[in-house]
């Protein structure tokens, strides 16, 4: 049986590489709304996809370049943290 502070434990540690794995795409998505934000501000074109089209190609870009990285930290959680714990670790 799991204690409550393995329980908690093993939760923080999943918020965390959840948190690591979102912030490159999180990151790209702040920097491109920004430069887009300046630029419809110096321009006052106000179209909505013009902020959408480019911010989603982004974040798709940097999802299939960390897509890698993404696998590997969620591999090397399981294998680490949950894997003992359902063998009984």
């Amino acid at each position: 049986m799991m204690s409550e502070a393995q329980f908690f434990d093993v939760l923080r540690q999943a918020l965390w590489a959840a948190v690591v794995m979102s912030a490159p795409i999180l990151t790209v998505a702040l920097i491109v709304g920004l430069i887009i934000g300046l630029f419809q501000a110096l321009t006052s074109i106000q179209e909505m996809t013009l902020t959408f089209v480019p911010k989603v190609g982004a974040m798709l870009a940097v999802f299939w370049v960390s897509m890698s990285f993404m696998t590997q930290t969620i591999t090397s959680f399981w294998t680490d943290n949950i894997l003992p714990l359902v063998a009984g670790g």
